[in-house]
């Protein structure tokens, strides 16, 4: 079937319009102080998932919210999808210590992220 497997959602990103009403809604829905507080990006961890408000989201094309399948191979993967029928949407880059992401668009149009950390 496949050659690499994924490791599963661990990571989903939400695009907001107003930075601090959203970071006051999902700390009161997780319960807990966001990890990563910066004007570009606020993060949580909870339940063992990673939930990433992005305040230019839209501005990036995200419409709605996107779901990181987090997988070993990156590129093993992207390639696996794209000759299932997906279609590369942002390639494989690294956001920064070493952690690559990419989208996909599978054929209906839906966004699927991948995640590789270093």
């Amino acid at each position: 079937m496949t050659s690499s497997t994924t490791q599963g959602i661990k990571t989903v990103l939400h695009p907001v319009s107003d930075l601090s009403a959203a970071k006051a809604v999902y700390t009161a829905l997780l319960g807990v102080q966001p990890q990563a507080d910066e004007s570009y990006y606020v993060g949580f961890e909870a339940g063992g998932q990673h939930i990433g408000l992005v305040p230019a989201g839209a501005q990036q094309g995200m419409t709605s919210p996107v779901a990181y399948w987090h997988v070993p191979d990156i590129e093993a993967k992207l390639a696996e999808v794209t000759a299932a029928g997906a279609t590369v949407k942002d390639p494989a880059h690294d956001v920064g210590g070493g952690r690559l992401v990419a989208t996909v668009t599978d054929p209906d149009g839906n966004v699927l992220g991948l995640l590789q950390d270093s």
